[in-house]
């Protein structure tokens, strides 16, 4: 009980800090619909919790929704808008094609608040609750909410194809890719640990295990090779693209901290995963790694204080978006 006052007190402390510090999301403010839709939050924490218990790995795909929206262009929903004469969707980029779950759960959920409150709850802000909602039914952590995002009134294609990390990347493109979006490596590192939850296809993992790498011969990976074992009994060398796996193979349906022991024994799913330790060689994502291992409650502090500061990359103001009433399509 002790342990859940401190850790209650380390997220109001981090939420907060991630107040003062909001940069684009500086109008971003608690209760933004306590007046115009006071249930907003109460209705999409329902609909999660329905599509989580028909298909529990629906909560990581709507956490990923979040993150791949948020990397493009800024938490505008852009990723929700279908394709149409004059725009091709991010949907149909090469990170999110026949990838990314989870859009009919947002379309339910915007339909439920239309009846509720018509054109009042933005689709960039239904992301946004539902990640945190998503992540907290699989025992992570909770926290407030900023609210007051607009939607976007356009997608971005080639910025999907150029700013959402590979899951190969070299750890010094990942930093780029996060330095690009103004997050720094401490949160490049407690944002993986999104990967504690979640699956991923054959096709994102197969180069990291039928390449070798002088980096893993080491040690440390002494269970390395029965773990590639069994990723290439569900992943052959060609074909079934579409297969999938864990993230994380200890826990893989609990939001926790076992990813980051997972990735210290050479064990992350993705090649992105195990770079964190093989390409750190000066030592201080290692030493992230091993305090997230060694202290769930550190990671979550982490954690919120980073999908915070996330949430809150290049929001839209009432002047530069809209609210949409169809999260696939612009109101004009």
């Amino acid at each position: 009980m002790e342990i859940l006052k401190i850790l209650a007190v380390v997220i109001f402390g981090v939420v907060l800090c991630g107040i003062e510090s909001l940069g684009d999301g500086e109008h971003l403010v608690f209760d933004y619909y306590k007046e115009t839709c006071p249930f907003v939050e109460d209705i999409v924490r329902r609909q999660v919790e329905i599509a989580v218990l028909r298909d529990p790995r629906m909560a990581a795909s709507l956490l990923r929704l979040h993150f791949h929206d948020c990397f493009v262009m800024g938490c505008d929903a852009s990723i929700l808008l279908d394709s149409n004469e004059e725009m091709v969707s991010e949907k149909q980029a090469a990170p999110n094609l026949n990838s990314l779950r989870g859009f009919n759960v947002i379309d339910e959920i915007k339909y439920i608040l239309e009846e509720a409150c018509p054109r009042i709850v933005s689709c960039a802000d239904i992301l946004t609750i539902a990640a945190r909602d998503a992540v907290l039914l699989r025992g992570g952590p909770g926290w407030e909410v900023l609210l007051g995002r607009k939607d976007s009134l356009k997608a971005s294609f080639d910025g999907a194809n150029k700013y959402i990390p590979s899951p190969n990347a070299s750890l010094e493109t990942l930093i780029a890719n996060f330095q690009q979006q103004g997050l720094d490596v401490g949160d490049l590192v407690a944002l993986s640990g999104s990967h504690t939850i979640g699956k991923a296809r054959c096709l994102s993992f197969r180069q990291r295990v039928y390449q070798k790498n002088p980096e893993e011969e080491h040690d440390r990976y002494k269970g390395h090779n029965t773990y590639r074992r069994v990723l290439r009994s569900i992943c052959p060398k060609t074909g079934q693209d579409q297969r999938i796996a864990p993230l994380d193979f200890g826990t893989p349906a609990r939001f926790d901290n076992h990813y980051f022991l997972s990735i210290l024994q050479g064990k992350g799913l993705l090649g992105s995963d195990n770079v964190l330790i093989t390409q750190d060689y000066e030592g201080d994502i290692r030493r992230q790694v091993w305090s997230y291992a060694s202290d769930q409650t550190l990671f979550f502090a982490s954690f919120v204080k980073s999908i915070v500061k996330m949430g809150n990359i290049n929001v839209l103001t009432a002047h530069q978006g809209e609210v949409r009433k169809n999260c696939r399509v612009t109101n004009y």
